[in-house]
Formats: structure tokens, sequence, C-alpha cells
């Protein structure tokens, strides 16, 4: 076998993916630029709403020493956190940008939100859900800025357990922008601020949590497309511990946010409904056929999280494990809360509450809770128009999942163009209705095939016969 190319896409090819991708963004018809009332409106906003606590009449939390922790590169940063332990637990801060602060009901920027959805990540840049002099600016948490935010409160025990939370408008000041490797890189040389350090306990101690509850992390390695001046190329890699355990202090954020909304009986929440008996039974004899069996007894996430991610038959376990749970949407409601309001695969009722200047929802989400959280009527304007959100959403998340399959398609046929006839070592995952789905070892390239005689969890060896950037389009044979 020939020895493993770098996973980028050839010079050659550049052009032709740059105008595959383009095509794709017309033919799934993406917004483009900002109409000009939209822009004048975000511009008016950011240059009059106050960040002086007491013109804005919110709470003065800028000595807190928040941080926040990103993908390397973001410039709209919705969360900051600060974490300080206690003799018995610790004090959890989470600020959230309080992107309503800028935004005025049934104005120019909320209609063209709404049309929106949510930021959409292309490959070729991102398509922000409000205009940067808002998202990337007055709006994102950046450091060393006085900022406007919803602060939340959690006081935790020794299990960093919830033992009371708050949710209150304030202004913060963020004192550090860290990347999820370079936080990762300081915790594991014990150079980390107290924060940071204080994460590792905090993750630890929720994903515990989350496995007495019966939820699951799945923390499975992924094909990620990176862009820049040297072009496309792929990157497949389990997550960093500390995107984990950040994660986590979403995870609380967002079932706390449940809670109120639960209790207050209005708000929107984000459901799944629990895998069919059925379903489980047919997990459970493919993980047993592949030499891995699942005990009864043995928590779902438990089990996940048990994997070696290295082994090809956990692989294909993991793979199956990702459509065993389907059906995610919104709920909301005003009264009487959703027949079921759980979220499977958390184990829990969960809300949408901490990324308003990427996702609309979540920008409802924060209004009601911190109304109902302070004994106020909830707003009109966010009351009535609730029940637009699930299918605002549910055609937002439509498109972006569209674009993102449709990008890596495309940017996995122009990394192995060239290469026809090369023959790739391959784990087989499953099968799917129309085909066999495999995951090549080198380049990270998930690819069907129509027929293959192998059971998930092997390896093969294929051999390519074309790969067309157009299409995104890749033919891969067995090799006898």
């Amino acid at each position: 076998m020939p020895a493993p190319r770098p996973r980028v896409v050839p010079a050659r090819a550049h052009d032709e993916l740059v105008e595959a991708l383009a095509r794709l963004r017309a033919d799934l018809e993406l917004p483009g630029a900002f109409p000009a009332d939209v822009e004048a409106e975000a511009l008016a906003a950011a240059q009059t709403v106050p960040t002086d606590p007491v013109i804005a009449a919110v709470d003065d939390l800028r000595d807190i020493e928040f941080v926040t922790i990103d993908p390397e590169g973001s410039t709209d940063l919705d969360q900051a956190l600060h974490l300080e332990r206690t003799d018995d637990g610790a004090v959890l801060h989470y600020a959230i940008a309080d992107l309503p602060a800028f935004v005025t009901p049934g104005g120019a920027m909320d209609v063209e939100a709404r049309r929106r959805g949510q930021t959409i990540y292309a490959a070729d840049g991102r398509i922000p859900l409000h205009p940067a002099v808002l998202s990337e600016d007055a709006a994102s948490l950046l450091p060393g800025r006085e900022r406007r935010a919803f602060v939340w409160r959690f006081v935790l025990d020794d299990g960093a357990r919830p033992l009371e939370k708050t949710l209150r408008r304030a202004v913060v000041r963020s004192r550090a922008q860290w990347t999820y490797a370079g936080a990762q890189e300081a915790v594991d040389a014990g150079t980390a601020p107290a924060t940071l350090r204080d994460l590792a306990w905090f993750g630890e101690q929720r994903l515990e949590r989350e496995a007495e509850r019966g939820g699951a992390s799945l923390n499975v390695p992924e094909t990620r497309i990176v862009a820049d001046e040297t072009g496309y190329r792929l990157e497949r890699e389990a997550p960093l511990a500390v995107e984990d355990w950040n994660a986590q202090v979403s995870l609380l954020t967002g079932m706390a946010a449940a809670e109120i909304m639960l209790a207050g009986g209005v708000g929107i929440l984000r459901t799944m409904p629990a895998a069919e008996p059925e379903d489980v039974a047919d997990f459970r004899a493919k993980a047993a056929a592949l030499g891995i069996p699942w005990d009864d007894g043995v928590p779902y996430g438990e089990f996940l999280r048990g994997l070696d991610r290295a082994s090809p038959a956990a692989l294909a376990i993991l793979d199956a494990a990702g459509g065993l749970f389907r059906g995610a949407g919104y709920e909301a409601f005003d009264g009487a809360p959703p027949e079921d309001p759980g979220q499977a695969a958390i184990a829990a009722p969960y809300a949408h509450a901490t990324a308003p200047l990427r996702r609309l929802v979540d920008r409802w989400s924060l209004v009601v809770c911190e109304s109902l959280a302070n004994g106020r009527e909830v707003p009109r304007w966010a009351r009535e128009s609730l029940p637009t959100l699930p299918g605002i959403m549910a055609r937002s998340d439509g498109v972006a999942g569209r674009l993102a399959n449709a990008t890596i398609d495309r940017i996995e046929a122009a990394v192995l163009s060239g290469r026809v006839g090369e023959e790739f070592e391959a784990v087989v995952l499953g099968r799917r209705n129309d085909g066999v789905r495999v995951q090549l070892t080198d380049p990270p390239v998930a690819a069907k095939i129509a027929e293959l005689d192998a059971t998930p969890g092997t390896r093969v060896h294929l051999r390519l016969r074309s790969a067309d950037i157009a299409t995104g389009a890749v033919d891969l044979v067995a090799t006898v």
C-alpha cells in the first residue's frame, strides 16, 4: 500500500473545489450580505446600547474574572465563564452575550434573523445570523471589553450538582480569550489559571452525573474541515478533554433553563424521543456481533464511554450508536408542557440557551428564563412568537445539515482527486439501505459502497475508481 499522503486538497484541484462550493451555496439558496436597513439598525444598536451598568440598570459584575474558550480564530463569543472552588463545592458564573439588548422585536434585524435561523459555518466562510458589528464586536464577549450579558450563577456541591441558581442581566468584562488547544496545554502543564484548572474538576464531575442520569457523550472522532491560507484540508481527531468539560457547562445551563421554563409554564425545549425498543435490541445485537457486547445493567452512556476509540469494532459500534437516537426537535409551549419534555441523549429536559449570537432560539430562551427567574411577566413579543420557532429552527437545521454533508463530500473528493487507481485501507462501519458505510484510514474520508461483502468492524482494501469534485461523488470498489 502506498505511504499516506497529506490530507490536503491538491493545488490543481483548488479552483475546481472553490467553484463547487460556490455552486453549492447557490443551490441551497444561502443568504448573502445583509440588507442595508439591517446593517444600519445593527450599527445604531452597537453605538447606543449602554454598557454602563448604572445607565443600563443591570448588575455590575466587571470584577469577576471571566474567560472564554473557543475554537481558534473565533470572534463571535457567546459564552464566558468563571469557576471558583469552595470548601464543599464551587460557584460557577456563566455569562451569555445579551443579544436581546441590541435587537428590537419586529425590527429589520429581527426579521432577517428569523429568516436565517442560525449562523451557518461554510468551508468558504461563515454566513452569520447577525451583522458582524454586533456578532463579532459590540455584543461579543471579547476580552478587555465591557459587555452586556445574561449571567447564570450556580452554587455547586462537591459533585458539581447545582444547589442554587440565579439568572441576572449584567455588565461583564472577560479577561482572556483561550483556544481549546491553548487551554488544554495550560491545564496539562499546570500553568492554567484557577478557572481552567477547576474546569477539569467540574467537567469530570458532570460527566459522572451524566452517567448517573443515563446520558451519553459520544466523544467520537470527527472529520473537520480546516481552511487557511494554504487551502483546504481534512483532519480527523477526537475532541480535547477541555472541549468536553466546557460542553458540560453549557449542558448544565441548558438543563437549568429547561427547569425554569417547565416550572413557569412557558418556553421552548430541545427535545429528543427515547430510542425505540426494537432499535435498542438491534443495536445490542450489532455490538454483540462485533465482539463487544453491551451487558445488561450497564447504562448506554457508560458502555459507549468504555469503548476503545482505536478499535475498528468500536468505530462500527459508535457509528451505529449515532443513529440510535433520532428525531431531535424543538417544542414550544405556553401552559401545559410537552407530553415528552426530555432530551434522550442528555437524559433530562434541556433547552438551547447559551449561543444567542449564533442561534435564533437562544434569544427567546434567555428572555423567557430571565423573566421567570426574577418573577416578571414574559414579554408579550416573546410569548406570542414562541410557536413560530420550531418551524424556523427545523428549516435552518436542515439547510445547515445539507450544507455540511455536501461540503465534506466535495472536499473529500478533492482530496482524493488525482489518485484514481490507488488502493486504500478502510474500516467497515455498517450497512445502510443505500450501501455499506466505510471510513478510510488515511485520508479520513467516509464513503458508501453499493456492494461490499464485509461485516462491520473489519478492515478492507478499496481501489478508487473516480472522484467527482463537482458533485462530491467518490466511487470505491473492493479489491480482491
